[in-house]
């Protein structure tokens, strides 16, 4: 199939040579003199890679790269910028906006080739990635979800049907402990189920520029009341409201609330997991910097180096000898949402001298 390319230029002659050049090297070229007529091309043929000039008519350059980031089916399109400017803040201003490469006018003809040859070899690429992750992804559920939601469900439908069959006889307590036992079993499932659905989320976002950028335009201007609320939440869940304790300073952080709460609740279920009750799970949030550091720290079991180095979607440690519940998912999760949006997760960790689980996320730079 034929290479399509998009080219914007206002300046006549440059925009014919640059045809003429691709047309020559055996590309399918189409051309616009301004950006809006330029996004009108883009949607109806979907070109594989766009070069654009930064000045132009009616909408210039940046506009069209928002525009185009903003449909769907051309998020991830390849975008070339031509610019006569070569200051450095507005070479920022493209990358930050999602161009992939910027070139200077004068150019060669052999430094245009090349830069489209380099991102369209980086987008076969990331294909080629992206694909290969979802092969694993599904060869990873179809191992690993059948035994998992088969733990909750025998949680709901053997005391159901022990409901069902002896309902005559059932006290108020007994049917009380068997609706006991369904909830939380359901509860499980239900969490089992949201892990299992934004981990293959997260797999299919991770080398999306475009879903990366959407990701990191969200906030939370109070760390603190998102990161007690979901450690609380945990404690109770796990009943070992007695072993947590929560200090944590306040600050904007460059995350949403819905993902710095999964962040927090995914790093203090793994300290209760891997302690047990009397054990203390410490949650502490500082500011450093540019920085905010969330830790949870508990005094459990541990894990060797080589668990540490495992961590990643549906593994689990030692569960045979810990009856530990779950796909393995959790710090996963929080690791992956963190690098996405620009942190850094750390575990320190040694057998039988407890874990400590950092999380380095981005403040809030500007307005709020």
């Amino acid at each position: 199939m034929t290479t399509k390319i998009l080219v914007l230029e206002d300046e006549l002659n440059i925009r014919e040579n640059i045809v003429e050049l691709l047309e020559d090297e055996g590309y399918c070229v189409f051309n616009a003199e301004n950006g809006e007529a330029g996004v009108a091309l883009a949607i109806e043929h979907l070109p594989d890679i766009i070069i654009s000039d930064v000045m132009m008519p009616v909408l210039d350059g940046y506009g069209v790269l928002k525009a185009v980031r903003a449909h769907e089916p051309l998020a991830t399109t390849p975008f070339i910028f031509l610019s006569a400017k070569a200051d450095k803040p507005d070479f920022r201003i493209g990358m930050e906006l999602g161009a992939d490469d910027y070139l200077t006018k004068p150019f060669t003809q052999q430094e245009l080739l090349q830069a489209i040859a380099s991102r369209l070899s980086r987008q076969t690429l990331n294909k080629g990635e992206a694909e290969k992750k979802l092969d694993d992804l599904r060869k990873n559920i179809s191992y690993a979800l059948p035994h998992e939601l088969r733990t909750p469900l025998g949680g709901i439908i053997g005391p159901a049907k022990m409901m069902l069959d002896s309902m005559d006889k059932l006290s108020k307590e007994d049917i009380r402990e068997f609706l006991l036992i369904i909830h939380q079993s359901g509860e499980r499932l239900h969490r089992l189920i949201q892990n299992f659905l934004l981990y293959a989320q997260l797999e299919m976002d991770g080398n999306d520029a475009a879903e990366i950028a959407t990701l990191r335009r969200g906030a939370t201007k109070s760390a603190d009341s998102i990161i007690s609320k979901g450690a609380a939440e945990r404690a109770i869940y796990h009943k070992r409201t007695a072993d947590i304790t929560i200090t944590v300073a306040d600050a904007a952080v460059a995350i949403g609330h819905e993902h710095l709460e999964k962040i927090c609740s995914e790093m203090v279920d793994n300290g209760f997991k891997f302690s047990r009750a009397g054990q203390m799970v410490e949650v502490t949030g500082t500011v450093s910097g540019t920085m905010y550091t969330l830790a949870v720290r508990d005094k459990g079991k541990g894990m060797s180096s080589e668990d540490i180095e495992k961590i990643g979607g549906f593994v689990q440690f030692k569960r045979k000898l810990h009856e530990q519940q779950g796909p393995g998912l959790g710090l996963t999760i929080a690791r992956r949402l963190i690098e996405m949006h620009g942190g850094k997760l750390t575990i320190a960790s040694a057998p039988g001298a407890g874990t400590t689980v950092t999380a380095m996320l981005p403040l809030l730079v500007g307005p709020e």
